[in-house]
């Protein structure tokens, strides 16, 4: 079968058999490139504002995607919200309220490489749904660590032979575990779909925390949507309690909270390109279809969502995605700056390397605000780094130099771009606490809604763009290093922020 998932790669994944890089994808990511060029040299040639333009065209582009997020997501703040969002303006009903005839059955895949110490509340929280699944692998991708000893003395399990799945556990019949020598997430992943029954699966990673309703929510919106074939849950990012990684989770809460309402932004001309792997359900059938996780890949998530979406369109099939509101869960995050930087390092090569195999889809019609919009916003986000680092290093340059010729209006663009986000992240916590956070779940999610007050919003705003920002660009610039030498690794990450009470 995995031999079978390989060939359907192979034929889905341009990658393979690249088509010819349409004109259009080269004119834009040319422009892109020879714009900074130019903004560049007018630092060198020019005084006053237009010796930062970098700067203001980095600030323009930024404030331009908040105005689009905040019209997308301005019907979040009246009225009573849906239960689930699907992906277009004229349907928001409450769909996880009708129960179909026939529900979806549904399987999940804890990815998990050394991950004994959290694996147990991995398992326990699928174990406590409301909706619990109708089958859980422990994908166990070459764990070196206690693992073996978690399955036997939780679950009963003893370990398979290499490459095989176990048994169902006698305590736990839905849990089963199987075993693979060290290959990789992606790996784990397709090894395990092959061996599944469900309709759908959801791969939770092995330190991601589902609450309660989430399963519920994600087998509801399969089952009342056939071309549905990825969904994304909310996650809220959990660190350890040292002080680096308290100052991490306020940076990171606040930037996931954007993040999950962009999602919904894009999700609504039927664009939504980023599901995260963490915590993401894929219509079994549609992802054997398309040849399962790539491997070569660093963000294999990503990477599968792009060629889910390129096949449906050559196939016709019309194939969605969809972010859900009400199925959340709490994932582990980076608590120091080198585990940050190491994560955005792979995040971003990752994002390189799928732009470069998906370049013919930039700027194609026939995926409609996909191509025209989506992707050639993304096509600009493969330099928004370099952008982003410039204007800070020009600005440090003027500050050196005593230019107040330059200093003083572009203190003024810097001023009006920090009232910008100051609006917006009160904008996003508000909308943030309505939609993710009903009433039947307030309870459940007191150790996030203490921390999203308004004033640390406001204060995060004003420290972010010099600070955590500055973090994001140096990661992504990483990241391109990474994607120039074709560099691979899962990556280590140290546990402790599920570990600690909350």
């Amino acid at each position: 079968m995995l031999s079978s998932l390989s060939l359907s790669l192979k034929a889905a994944s341009p990658r393979y058999s690249p088509p010819p890089t349409p004109l259009r994808a080269v004119i834009i990511h040319l422009s892109i490139v020879l714009l900074w060029v130019f903004l560049f040299a007018m630092a060198f040639r020019y005084s006053g504002a237009l010796a930062w333009s970098t700067g203001i065209a980095y600030v323009t582009y930024d404030t331009l995607l908040l105005v689009f997020v905040f019209w997308k997501t301005f019907d979040l703040a009246g009225g009573s919200l849906p239960f689930a969002f699907t992906d277009n303006d004229q349907s928001l009903a409450p769909t996880n309220l009708t129960k179909p005839a026939n529900r979806a059955s549904l399987g999940v895949i804890v990815a998990a490489h050394n991950e004994a110490l959290v694996l147990p509340i991995t398992l326990a929280a699928l174990l406590a749904q409301i909706d619990p699944p109708d089958q859980i692998v422990v994908a166990d991708d070459g764990s070196s660590d206690a693992t073996a000893s978690v399955m036997l003395e939780l679950y009963g399990l003893t370990p398979p032979d290499m490459g095989l799945m176990s048994a169902a556990s006698p305590t736990h019949p839905t849990i089963s575990w199987l075993r693979l020598p060290h290959g990789g997430k992606a790996v784990a992943l397709n090894a395990s779909i092959v061996q599944m029954h469900t309709d759908i699966v959801l791969t939770v990673d092995g330190d991601t925390l589902l609450e309660a309703q989430a399963i519920g929510s994600v087998r509801d919106a399969f089952s009342n949507e056939p071309n549905l074939v990825a969904a994304t849950g909310v996650l809220t990012p959990v660190c350890d309690a040292s002080l680096s990684g308290r100052l991490f989770q306020w940076f990171q809460t606040y930037e996931y909270i954007r993040n999950f309402l962009s999602r919904y932004a894009w999700m609504q001309v039927n664009s939504l390109l980023l599901i995260s792997g963490a915590f993401a359900g894929f219509r079994r059938s549609a992802v054997i279809e398309v040849g399962g996780f790539d491997p070569d890949c660093l963000v294999e998530d990503y990477e599968l969502i792009h060629r889910l979406r390129r096949f449906g369109m050559l196939a016709g099939r019309g194939w969605t995605t969809r972010v859900l509101g009400t199925a959340r869960a709490r994932t582990e995050a980076p608590s120091t700056i080198g585990a940050f930087l190491r994560q955005r390092r792979r995040w971003f090569g990752g994002f390189l390397q799928t732009q470069f195999w998906y370049r013919d889809m930039v700027g194609d019609r026939r995926h409609g605000w996909l191509g025209l919009a989506m992707l050639p916003v993304k096509a600009v986000d493969t330099l928004q780094p370099l952008y982003g680092l410039t204007a800070f290093f020009l600005l440090i340059y003027f500050l050196l130099k005593g230019s107040l010729g330059v200093l003083a209006p572009v203190g003024w663009v810097i001023g009006s771009k920090i009232a910008i986000d100051l609006v917006f992240h009160l904008w996003s916590v508000y909308l943030y606490q309505r939609w993710a956070q009903t009433e039947a779940n307030k309870g459940e999610l007191a150790h996030t809604t203490h921390r999203l007050s308004f004033g640390l919003a406001l204060l995060a705003a004003l420290i972010e763009p010099f600070s955590f920002q500055l973090l994001r660009h140096l990661g992504a610039a990483w990241g391109w290093f990474y994607f120039l030498t074709g560099t691979q690794t899962w990556g280590k990450q140290s546990r402790g922020g599920l570990l600690t009470p909350k």
